[in-house]
């Protein structure tokens, strides 16, 4: 699998795909909504997700559940920057900040955040990508329909993962074109992200088509609405149809995992990745 260089880290996909675990300082996320708004208990989240074997901890101010308003640049720093500058040098795991502002993402950079992950896919804020470009940062290249407010208002393609890939490939070829290094960059087909349940379905099925752009594929569905949609579970029901999901995921190409519940999906991964590696090297 490929490396992913992120600023002073090179992380690489070895025995299992990597395990990105999400942590919302958010009020409003759909599924933990102002469960970390406190700093402190948000540092010992990323701590003990760190214990539990994530290699990246991913730290969010602005929900981007379906229907979410925009938040003020200087609320989400209020939020996330006491978390990156508690945990960074501390934290084993590498940073992220989930942001798509260039200002939240270069203060959270300062701050020892080693990685951006960016759902407008770089579009958002003109700022961003040279940004990127400038610090070496790791970038996540998110396909998105719309916007977080209007995404889920009846999304459509004539052929989702062609015009998914069209797209990604397309962005990477603009991070390039602006400086960003092909190492920097992992792609995002957007689970949930201006999609039906049959295109996260497609998606997912055919995320190898996604695999051939040549850089790691990420991959977040833990507690989403379709597996809500497929099981008749609550948000907080999910997790077993999540690593159903992630295991699928793996099997089909996936080497970053986005999730909320580290522990078991470190142990998904590592038992999903062995099964493709046994696929692989075909029967004993």
């Amino acid at each position: 699998m490929a490396s992913w260089t992120c600023c002073d880290r090179t992380l690489t996909p070895d025995a299992r795909p990597l395990v990105m675990g999400i942590l919302n300082v958010t009020p409003d996320s759909f599924s933990d909504g102002g469960r970390f708004a406190d700093a402190g208990d948000a540092v010992e989240c990323a701590f003990r997700m760190a214990e539990e074997g994530a290699d990246i901890v991913d730290i969010g101010g602005e929900s981007t559940r379906p229907g979410a308003a925009p938040v003020a640049v200087e609320d989400e720093l209020r939020r996330v920057l006491p978390a990156v500058e508690a945990l960074a040098g501390r934290c084993r795991a590498a940073l992220s900040i989930d942001t798509r502002k260039a200002a939240v993402a270069k203060a959270a950079l300062e701050a020892g955040a080693h990685i951006v992950n960016d759902v407008s896919a770089l579009r958002h804020d003109p700022d961003m990508l040279p940004l990127v470009a400038a610090t070496g940062a790791g970038v996540i290249l998110m396909h998105m329909q719309g916007t977080p407010a209007t995404m889920q208002t009846a999304p459509r393609y004539d052929h989702v993962v062609a015009e998914v890939a069209a797209f990604l490939n397309e962005r990477m070829q603009a991070a390039a074109a602006g400086g960003v290094a092909l190492e920097q960059m992992a792609v995002d087909p957007g689970i949930g992200f201006g999609k039906t349940l049959e295109h996260n379905l497609l998606l997912l099925r055919h995320l190898a088509v996604l695999s051939k752009l040549g850089r790691p594929v990420a991959v977040g569905l833990s507690r989403k609405r379709f597996l809500g949609a497929l099981t008749g579970r609550e948000v907080d029901e999910r997790l077993a149809a999540g690593l159903a999901g992630l295991t699928a995921a793996v099997l089909h190409g996936a080497s970053i995992l986005r999730v909320h519940d580290v522990a078991a999906s470190v142990d998904a991964a590592r038992v999903a990745a062995a099964m493709a590696g046994a696929a692989e090297g075909g029967a004993a």
